[in-house]
């Protein structure tokens, strides 16, 4: 899990290290080739240490841009491409509109279970798992339950899988999956992005069923409970058929 760090430091950090990587890589005799794409990678990965997008493009195309202008690699033009499409395969186009990761803070979930209980062998799913923090959070607060992630990104869902191998992750669009079977949705998005989630909860969770969201509140919604994550978050529950606010 990322650990949030005051900006600019991620961003320092993830160069530094990508030059120690790109650089260290060279010393062990393997090709510049190789060091670009072992580097690079990096920092993409790390880019999600950024919450705005456009602090994930500084982050993922740092290190590339500054070996570039320092003139210690002779690489052909088009190689400059390569740390692109690395940041387009993590992120696509398309999940900028949402979040593309978000990770779920430790133990932030840990007080679910008491006001929203659920069934053992319950469906429940992380809608935008990413690289699975939220499902580790849900684990924890529902040790019983099936958990299910859907992700996006074919890399991040491969990684997720990894770190969640008790859970069933799937690639996919989040809005075009079918939310009826589901117990609880899990989301940890971005503010433009809940009033499609009300719009989706509403046509498709069943009577019963629960809506979570860490941080940001559906604000067309009326809560059925507020809790606090221990960072100070607040995590939103609202519980099917959902009420909406009276103008």
């Amino acid at each position: 899990m990322l650990v949030h760090l005051r900006w600019p430091l991620p961003a320092l950090l993830t160069w530094g290290a990508a030059w120690a990587l790109f650089l260290g890589l060279q010393q062990l005799g393997l090709s510049v080739w190789v060091a670009l794409a072992a580097a690079a990678a990096l920092g993409v990965v790390f880019s999600g240490w950024a919450i705005t997008w456009w602090r994930r493009v500084i982050i993922g195309l740092g290190f590339p841009v500054s070996l570039a202008l320092s003139g210690s690699a002779s690489l052909p033009a088009w190689a400059w491409l390569l740390p692109l499409a690395l940041l387009l395969l993590i992120y696509p186009l398309n999940a900028w509109r949402d979040a593309p990761l978000f990770p779920t803070p430790q133990h932030a979930l840990r007080d679910l279970a008491g006001q929203a209980p659920l069934p053992a062998g319950a469906l429940v799913l992380d809608a935008g798992c990413g690289l699975g923090d939220g499902l580790r959070a849900l684990r924890e607060a529902y040790p019983t339950a099936q958990l299910h992630g859907l992700e996006w990104s074919w890399p991040l869902r491969a990684l997720c899988a990894l770190r969640c191998p008790w859970a069933r992750v799937r690639q996919g669009d989040i809005w075009r999956a079918d939310w009826a079977p589901y117990a609880l949705v899990y989301l940890f998005q971005r503010p433009e992005s809940m009033a499609r989630a009300v719009v989706k909860a509403r046509a498709q969770l069943r009577p019963g069923a629960w809506l979570v969201s860490l941080e940001f509140e559906a604000s067309a919604l009326v809560p059925q409970a507020v809790l606090s994550a221990p960072d100070g978050r607040p995590v939103w529950l609202y519980r099917a058929p959902l009420q909406v606010r009276q103008p």
